[in-house]
């Protein structure tokens, strides 16, 4: 089992930035991509940021060249780096892991960009 907790999550005013981490625990040897997903309300789940264990690093097109997904493997933590947030950034925002095919999930941490 590989347990997830996110973290960073907030009220930032829009071009504010924001840092979320995930932590991983458990068995997360073996971990081959770690990525960052989003719900707003009334919307389907949809993919922000990923990494694999190699470094390649995947963004949804709203994102690209505002957030960041880093990988810190000695600890076991994912960042996503969040700049210039937008309202439309607005989400409860989840990590994911995927180990040889098989998913885990945090809970989220909400993110609310308002003036």
């Amino acid at each position: 089992q590989v347990q997830l907790v996110e973290s960073g999550g907030g009220l930032v005013q829009p071009g504010g930035s924001l840092r979320l981490s995930c932590a991983a625990s458990g068995s997360i040897s073996s971990i081959n991509i770690m990525g960052w997903y989003r719900q707003a309300p009334g919307k389907e789940r949809e993919l922000v940021a990923s990494v694999t264990s190699g470094g390649t690093t995947n963004y949804a097109d709203s994102v690209k060249g505002r957030f960041t997904i880093s990988w810190d493997n000695a600890m076991m933590t994912v960042y996503l780096q969040m700049n210039s947030l937008k309202p439309e950034d607005t989400a409860v925002y989840y990590c994911k892991a995927n180990k040889w095919g098989v998913l885990y999930w945090g809970k989220g941490t909400l993110v609310t960009v308002s003036s």
